[in-house]
């Protein structure tokens, strides 16, 4: 029996993880970037944990998602609950883990049509 994952038409999803790209639908992306359910992912301008500020996380509230799922890079970092407070306060649920492990949990999630936005820390 062929097994093959169905993709819902017109919904974003994550082909491929380096520790200087993100492959997004086919497409490669350089720099860190938010991938929401659909339409075209947004550039975020961050290049590490350290770099992130309140403003990073207003733009993932204006996605409106349910869950963010913040890949912090190649290794596991947490950023500061002070940034996330927006995101709290709005009971919007965030998982943080590395960059590849945040890939492949955005998969699954947008596959099962939650409203999940990936948050990907990407270094140039």
């Amino acid at each position: 029996m062929k097994l093959q994952a169905d993709k819902a038409e017109g919904v974003n999803v994550i082909n491929a993880y380096t520790p200087r790209s993100v492959s997004i639908n086919g497409v490669d992306h350089l720099s860190s970037v938010l991938v929401p359910p659909t339409g075209d992912p947004v550039p975020w301008n961050a290049a590490g944990v350290a770099d992130l500020t309140a403003s990073h996380f207003e733009q993932i509230l204006a996605m409106e998602p349910e869950l963010v799922v913040f890949g912090s890079g190649p290794s596991l970092k947490f950023a500061s609950p002070a940034l996330m407070k927006g995101l709290m306060q709005k009971r919007i649920g965030v998982e943080t883990m590395d960059t590849p492990a945040a890939c492949r949990t955005y998969n699954i999630l947008v596959g099962e049509g939650r409203r999940v936005v990936a948050a990907l820390l990407v270094s140039p």
